[in-house]
């Protein structure tokens, strides 16, 4: 039924202008998904998330342990894309101007001129973000949400595409700081690397050992490109079943006993936009229930937290919402 519904509603606003869109959508994530698996081997699933949230307007949160590869998918995303980027290696030292810039005084005008900091660039990656304090991590909020800088009273926008990659360690791991609720509510989705499969490690250990398979990619888009599609994958229709499946979703893990956090609000709205992109992506029109599925564990589990007793009866929230996902039906 859903999907009928989406389908017709397809049919009758989209038109041809909307089928065009959409297979340039499917196109450049075709290109870029292809040019980053160059780079990346072994993690078909990892890129094409990354892909989705790029297509999405959102920002990806990747967690695993040092040396699988988290700033390299950062890296190569902004090289296929053909971005200027800029990384961000968060420290205990790292100060919130750092990242947002700083007004110095310049004597020979007298005034104040404006010195942007790391965070101007279409791909910012911020490496190893559980590594700074607080008060440095919340430097970025922001400029994740608002795509905009605000230093001495003053506004300076962020040029679009604006993308942020930002990569954690384990918080078991020495000298992080678990990164607050509100902070980790702005990334879109999050996932894990994972240590790569005995045949993709091997091709690793060949096609990276004696060169840099990255230093040598080329730009298959350009961030103009990127920012029309992001457009585009925005005007994807979703039904109402569609919407009203995404907040049972969104009320399912409010109520749910295993659950003391659920999801918030903007955590729907993700969800839809990277339906939507997914839709796009796949040369659709509409969004199917298939696409809020695929896309409802790395958007929604980082956003919660397992009550006690949860904690007694699942072994990780991603267990308690994957059977939220069994029961919900669209």
């Amino acid at each position: 039924m859903v999907q009928d519904a989406g389908v017709d509603a397809a049919r009758a606003d989209g038109g041809e202008g909307m089928q065009t869109g959409i297979a340039e959508v499917g196109e450049l994530a075709a290109h870029l998904a292809a040019a980053m698996r160059s780079v990346v081997e072994g993690k078909d699933d990892v890129v094409d998330l990354a892909v989705t949230v790029l297509l999405a307007g959102g920002h990806l949160l990747v967690e695993d342990v040092p040396g699988v590869g988290k700033t390299t998918l950062a890296k190569t995303l902004a090289r296929a894309i053909g971005a200027p980027m800029s990384r961000i290696q968060f420290t205990p030292d790292l100060m919130p101007s750092d990242v947002t810039g700083v007004s110095i005084f310049d004597p020979e005008v007298r005034e104040f001129r404006f010195r942007p900091g790391a965070v101007f660039a279409n791909v910012v990656v911020c490496d190893e973000i559980n590594r700074a304090t607080p008060k440095a991590q919340s430097a970025v909020l922001e400029c994740m949400e608002e795509a905009q800088v605000t230093v001495d009273g003053r506004t300076y926008a962020l040029e679009s595409p604006f993308f942020v990659v930002a990569t954690q360690n384990p918080i078991e791991m020495e000298g992080t700081y678990p990164l607050p609720e509100a902070q980790r509510d702005r990334f879109m989705a999050r996932v894990s690397m994972g240590y790569p499969g005995v045949e993709a490690e091997v091709a690793m250990l060949d096609h990276h050992s004696a060169s840099a398979p990255l230093a040598t990619l080329e730009p298959v888009t350009d961030p103009a490109a990127v920012t029309r599609a992001v457009e585009a994958a925005g005007r994807v229709h979703a039904s109402e079943p569609i919407r009203r499946y995404i907040v049972a979703l969104l009320q399912a893990t409010r109520s749910s006993p295993d659950l003391r956090l659920g999801a918030s609000p903007r955590a729907g709205l993700h969800l839809l936009r990277a339906a939507r992109a997914r839709a796009a992506m796949s040369g659709r029109a509409h969004v199917l229930p298939d696409d809020v599925q695929a896309l409802a564990v790395p958007i929604l589990d980082h956003r919660l937290l397992l009550s006690s007793q949860g904690r007694l009866s699942r072994n990780s929230t991603t267990e308690a919402l994957r059977t939220l996902l069994g029961r919900v039906r669209p």
